[in-house]
């Protein structure tokens, strides 16, 4: 039973708001040392673990990375050519993106999506930037609905793009858990498969993205300053 204290203090630690860090060391801590482990193991281990999943880390590079691009304009810059875009509606660039976040992760270059590098800097206002063009003033509420659906396409488009790609690690997991019942599959059976859910899933997506714009239009109607572009 003390072995699942640790869950308990990361609940109490982040609903009091404390440093992740030190919330995750002490959970650490004491799921180790509920189990028989003394504090000196518990660091070694949660130090080894840290060693052998380094380059995990990699990926906060890209943070300070895309700080210095949004100071010098990146968003603006996304905003700008979203004006010159007349055709390009709020759904048809989420859209746009979904795909191409499906077939990217279809291809194993997972990386070349994000929240960080490419949906808060640049898909995001975008889609903000062509709502306004085509409607005018947007409501706040409207535009943080906006701001979730760029999210969401980045998440469906990978989560079910890298299903469709035969080296990675959701792929290799299931076919190991299909193995340890009895069933062999090697991993490009399982994406042959998962293309039809790949194809489904984008189809039911961008009929959700045309409803989207529906409700944007009409509640644009309701709104100061309304305009809508012909």
């Amino acid at each position: 039973m003390w072995a699942l204290s640790g869950i308990a203090i990361v609940i109490i630690g982040f609903a009091l708001r404390f440093n992740p860090l030190v919330i995750a060391l002490a959970a650490a801590l004491a799921t180790g040392i509920s189990v028989g482990l003394s504090w000196v193991e518990v660091i070694s281990l949660v130090g080894t673990a840290f060693v052998d999943q380094r380059f995990m880390v990699l990926v906060f590079l890209v943070v300070p990375v895309i700080a210095i691009l949004e100071a010098y304009g990146l968003r603006e810059r996304a905003q700008h050519v979203m004006r010159k875009a007349h055709a390009l509606s709020t759904s048809r660039l989420l859209i746009g993106y979904l795909a191409l976040r499906q077939v990217m992760s279809s291809l194993g270059l997972m990386a070349l999506g994000g929240h960080p590098q490419m949906v808060r800097p640049l898909i995001a206002p975008m889609a903000e930037s062509a709502a306004h063009h085509r409607y005018g003033i947007v409501p706040g509420h409207w535009r943080e609905q906006i701001r979730a659906h760029a999210a969401a396409v980045d998440n469906i488009g990978l989560f079910f793009g890298e299903d469709t790609f035969v080296a990675v690690g959701p792929l290799l997991l299931m076919q190991g858990i299909l193995a340890a019942q009895g069933y062999a599959y090697d991993p490009l059976q399982l994406a042959v498969w998962a293309i039809p859910s790949a194809v489904i899933v984008f189809v039911l997506h961008s009929t959700r993205l045309w409803h989207f714009e529906g409700q944007l239009r009409r509640a644009s109607h309701h709104a100061p300053g309304h305009r809508e572009a012909s």
